[in-house]
């Protein structure tokens, strides 16, 4: 049987004072990678081999005009910008936001005209990437707003854990007042959705948590369970999902009682978030629902404390990888499963749809 093409995967460089160049070449430092992966980073080829010497990294880097010239066995690289100056390590500047936001916006666009196949991104500062062209707290939202989706869902995911937040990027002053029944419930079947099409469950068991510390202890310590939560887990129910809660983060994690369960609907950023990375730090992967193209990303920022010192850890992004290709052809069988066989379509109708 002939060998299958490997996956295109656009990667982006991210902020070129943070560990995103180093975190890509460690991950295919392997060459095994190469076997089922053509990599397309998006950054400056010179760059890259200058810091590949520098991290003592063994990978061939080439340098490419069009994505769809990528070949396989090499760490391709489209040039955003024609030169890019040594890394001030660790430290943010205007200049290192524009060429993130460069190397996203090309990223992007070729991955609309289907030169590349899924979306990995490297972090970002997301103060410096702020200008008249980027004004969105991070990728989900500037990704959300460039497929014209107004609903998206952050998941991070690894073996052990998949958790998604119903708010993310929101002052924790301001949760309580972002939350509603109609949302908790809109995101929670965004997470059911996306357990059944990009992860393959096909009955997901999801766990809602509640927003005050012991779920609220019965309106002692906050309503927010009684009057919002509950009820949208109950309407949840209704739909058909199986769906249990709230439960209180702190014993719901320290009891392992997570371990029952697809995925977990966090309230807020942080009581999803850290608990994912105490459990998956490293080896997670950040995955946005709901987009019509997959893009995942690793679980951890720029770490300017460690950046240009070698000590970064590719595996995340590795695992970033894997994952987008996993789900690519996870959603591929999930359409051919779910389509009507008695349906007359045209020739064109059967031309496969990439996403």
């Amino acid at each position: 049987m002939a060998k299958s093409t490997p996956a295109r995967i656009g990667i982006t460089w991210g902020d070129p004072h943070g560990i995103g160049s180093e975190c890509i070449l460690k991950a295919f430092s392997d060459s095994r990678m190469f076997e089922d992966v053509l990599p397309v980073v998006y950054g400056n080829a010179e760059a890259l081999r200058k810091q590949a010497s520098q991290f003592e990294v063994e990978v061939e880097i080439q340098r490419l005009e069009d994505a769809a010239e990528a070949r396989p066995g090499a760490l391709n690289c489209v040039d955003v910008a024609s030169s890019l100056a040594d890394p001030d390590w660790g430290q943010p500047h205007p200049d290192a936001g524009e060429f993130a936001r460069r190397s996203l916006e090309k990223a992007v666009e070729d991955l609309a005209a289907t030169k590349v196949d899924v979306l990995v991104t490297a972090p970002i500062n997301k103060d410096t990437i702020q200008s008249s062209q980027f004004k969105f707290p991070g990728h989900t939202e500037y990704l959300a707003d460039k497929a014209g989706m107004k609903d998206v869902l952050m998941i991070l995911a690894s073996d052990a854990l998949r958790v998604g937040v119903v708010t993310g990027h929101v002052a924790l002053k301001d949760v309580a007042s972002h939350l509603s029944k109609d949302r908790i419930v809109k995101y929670g079947t965004l997470l059911n959705e996306s357990l059944s099409r990009d992860f393959g469950i096909a009955t997901p068991r999801i766990a809602v948590l509640g927003l005050n510390p012991h779920a609220g202890d019965n309106g002692l310590i906050g309503e927010e369970e009684k009057t919002v939560i509950l009820p949208a887990v109950r309407a949840m129910q209704e739909q058909g999902m199986k769906v249990n809660g709230p439960f209180g983060a702190d014993g719901f994690f320290g009891s392992g009682d997570f371990k029952h369960f697809d995925g977990v609907l966090a309230m807020y950023h942080d009581q999803g978030l850290v608990p994912f990375k105490s459990l998956s730090f490293g080896q997670g992967v950040n995955f946005t629902a709901g987009l019509p193209i997959v893009r995942t990303s690793p679980d951890h920022g720029t770490a300017f404390d460690i950046a240009g010192q070698g000590l970064a850890d590719g595996r995340s992004l590795r695992a970033a990888c894997w994952m987008a290709l996993d789900i690519r052809q996870q959603r591929k069988a999930h359409r051919d499963m779910t389509a009507n066989p008695l349906e007359i379509t045209s020739p064109k109708q059967w031309e496969r749809d990439r996403f």
